[in-house]
């Protein structure tokens, strides 16, 4: 996994916590190795262990955990496993919402993915700590022991929602036990193929083909954006709709078509976002009548929303990077590109790609339902 698209899971932070002092030292490593890789990470300690970097631990574990828990991307605890799951025992939720937990040796030879290992990112996680720190990565679940792919692995990696997650315990049994799945594409949802692992991919035309489609085989996925009813399913099925993803774009008045694709293209490589799964591009209105910016569009093979100043000024999200006052002395409004991106990514939008900048484009990438 590109280390962009770790910067995106964990948007929220990572919380690295130790009880020991060799546990600290541990901690420390985990921390540098995470800050190369630009991912925001926090080490917390007692506080007669404490030293520069770490943040006094002034409270119990299992308080501290509780009072962490939802608000973090990450737990990795530098610590016996048993401390561990007494600690977030009673904070458990379920795969979709739980933060991804890891433990760790205090020795630093061991990095195990204990919770949420795909869809929380703990799989992943857990191998670029060991590899930051020169550990051996363990991981349990039995899709990865495989080389198989996860129902919620694949609904992460294609920005899926999972609408019925019960399912997901049968139909990930089915996988790992080899029998045969399918992945099932209803209407015109564009879906990296290759992305996919595992399934046999068909597409079908209405919900009711698709239904007709999965009980010919012994379990499966399907992608829609209407309401499926599971009356005439006689299979384990996972349904998922698809995520709504919008790229926000700001330029100069000069930019090319050529600059703006490669700025876009370079944008959706960092979070490993395929072309097929981005719904429409968005822009400031001023830029109505700007050749590049529609050329680029239509090169791309996107709509583009033009969003009015007013409506990017009244943008209010805590993801927003620090105003350019620049911008706002030429239109207006500090910002262009991640207003504009959570805009069209509508209901409970985040970014997942913060403003980045090349050759004179701003891009930004978000995620709404």
């Amino acid at each position: 996994m590109a280390f962009a698209k770790a910067t995106k899971m964990f948007s929220k932070g990572i919380t690295v916590v130790a009880i020991t002092r060799r546990g600290v030292e541990t901690a420390l490593k985990i921390k540098s190795a995470l800050n190369k890789l630009d991912l925001p990470c926090r080490v917390f300690a007692p506080k007669k262990y404490g030293q520069k970097g770490v943040v006094p631990l002034d409270k119990k574990l299992g308080e501290f955990i509780k009072e962490t828990y939802s608000k973090t991307s990450a737990i990795v605890a530098v610590m016996a496993t048993g401390i561990i799951i007494r600690a977030v025992a009673p904070c458990l939720e379920n795969k979709l919402v739980d933060p991804a937990v890891i433990g760790v040796d205090a020795s630093g030879k061991f990095v195990i993915s204990l919770l949420a290992g795909h869809y929380g990112g703990a799989n992943e996680l857990t191998r670029l700590i060991a590899a930051g720190i020169g550990a051996m990565p363990v991981i349990t679940t039995a899709s990865d022991v495989m080389g198989k792919q996860s129902v919620d692995e694949l609904a992460r990696n294609l920005h899926l929602t999972i609408k019925n997650p019960k399912s997901l315990a049968a139909v990930n049994a089915a996988l790992v036990n080899g029998e045969r799945l399918v992945l099932v594409v209803v209407g015109d949802i564009k879906i990296p193929t290759g992305k996919i692992w595992g399934y046999e991919v068909k597409k079908a035309e209405s919900a009711v083909q698709a239904v007709e489609i999965l009980n010919i085989f012994d379990a499966g996925a399907i992608i829609t954006k209407d309401a499926l009813s599971t009356d005439k399913l006689t299979r384990s099925v996972t349904i998922l709709t698809p995520k709504k993803i919008t790229v926000g774009v700001g330029a100069r008045k000069n930019s090319s078509e050529n600059e703006i694709i490669a700025a876009v293209n370079s944008a959706l490589a960092r979070v490993d976002v395929p072309l097929e799964r981005v719904d429409r591009l968005a822009t400031v209105d001023i830029k109505k009548d700007s050749i590049g910016m529609i050329g680029a569009a239509k090169k791309l093979g996107l709509p583009i929303d033009f969003v009015s100043v007013d409506a990017l000024r009244s943008v209010k999200h805590e993801g927003l990077s620090p105003d350019s006052k620049l911008v706002e002395e030429k239109i207006g409004v500090g910002g262009v590109c991640e207003r504009a991106a959570l805009i069209t990514a509508g209901k409970n939008a985040a970014l997942i790609l913060k403003k980045m900048k090349m050759n004179g484009v701003t891009v930004a990438i978000a995620e709404g339902e």
